[in-house]
């Protein structure tokens, strides 16, 4: 969205705990003020989300009402964390919560906390309870819903591969004017992939493209994904080869699938290849595959190879794993133990040959 980019990162050194009870207090009390924050001139959306945490924990909703709305003015926008509160102890507040959704101010700051607790759900497994938090944005008519709000239900679906009832989901949305956007083809299409299912997913990119559908970095992912979960790395690279064509920026997922299908199939020469051909344009690209190389050669204790990597990492400058740094000594050490073996041995048999010509002497 747009206005996401007049947001900056800001640092959060609050003390959280502090600031959470002084709102609490001043919330609770009944001074005649009808905006009693204690808010920092700088906010974040993570000190709003410990307030708002800290209320919903006290079943306060009125202050949860007014934080909700503040938070919006001070650019503060609901996170993934915000309704953390919000477990499988504290649902039977799910009608209340709900309630207090409905009265906040129309427009973005209803559909941006109604969206953030559809997700929460999703994240609880309670897919039934957010299709009826969908079930009234619809009639309370303060937000528009949209194909955004559906993401997480079908995500959640699609990942159970619960495909029916995502099918249904998608067409009873479709029938009150909700239509499913590339995101949300997206799902089906990955869900598919992951399971190695190459005619589920040949199926799904013909209705994508049937439907008009175009294709972004998460469908070709989904593709390369496929390719390499049915055994068939080679047209893996293909799909890779032409996203780069045509300009589609690679994720570094996409070149990880490709990387590990290899390595199923022990063409550790194949794979350096396939790194080393893409190496030299993205530094954190090149530091992930190769790390990758590493960690996968390392757990299938092929330490010469890994060896060997590590070291081109190095040459390189690329940042190793942290999880390769006690490999990479332990590698050093078994050499060093390798050499003073050497030695020791050498040390042995020359001695014993001395040993041999003193007793010749006498």
């Amino acid at each position: 969205m747009p206005f996401l980019s007049k947001l900056t990162t800001r640092a959060r050194n609050y003390k959280s705990a502090i600031a959470a009870a002084a709102v609490v207090r001043s919330l609770s009390s009944s001074y005649p003020n009808p905006d009693p924050f204690v808010i920092p001139d700088d906010p974040t959306s993570g000190h709003y989300d410990e307030l708002v945490n800290s209320v919903g924990r006290e079943g306060d909703f009125d202050a949860l009402y007014r934080l909700l709305n503040k938070r919006i003015k001070d650019g503060c926008f609901n996170t993934a964390q915000t309704f953390r509160f919000l477990d499988e102890s504290s649902l039977p507040a799910l009608d209340d919560l709900v309630r207090t959704f409905v009265r906040l101010d129309a427009g973005f700051t209803q559909k941006n906390a109604f969206d953030s607790l559809v997700s929460r759900l999703c994240r609880l497994g309670r897919v039934d309870d957010s299709l009826r938090v969908v079930e009234v944005m619809l009639s309370a008519g303060g937000c528009r819903v949209n194909a955004v709000t559906l993401h997480p239900i079908l995500n959640q679906l699609t990942r159970t591969k619960d495909f029916d009832r995502a099918w249904r989901v998608v067409e009873e949305m479709r029938g009150k004017g909700i239509p499913p956007d590339l995101t949300a083809y997206n799902y089906f299409l990955t869900a598919h992939a992951a399971s190695g299912d190459l005619s589920g997913t040949v199926k799904m990119l013909e209705r994508m493209e049937e439907e008009g559908m175009g294709a972004d970095t998460r469908t070709y992912d989904a593709m390369v994904l496929a390719a390499c979960r049915a055994g068939k790395p080679e047209g893996a690279v293909a799909v890779l080869r032409r996203m780069v064509e045509e300009g589609v920026p690679p994720l570094y997922s996409t070149h990880i699938h490709v990387i590990k299908a290899l390595l199923r199939q022990h063409r550790i020469a194949e794979a350096v290849e396939f790194v080393r051909t893409f190496a030299g344009k993205d530094e954190n690209l090149d530091s992930e595959n190769f790390g990758i190389m590493a960690n996968e050669l390392i757990k299938k204790k092929r330490f010469a190879e890994a060896k060997s990597i590590l070291e081109e990492m190095e040459r390189r400058d690329l940042r190793a794993p942290e999880e390769c740094i006690f490999v990479i000594w332990m590698i050093r050490y078994d050499e060093e133990m390798l050499l003073l073996q050497f030695l020791f041995a050498h040390f042995v048999e020359i001695w014993a040959k001395v040993g041999e010509r003193l007793c010749r002497s006498y």
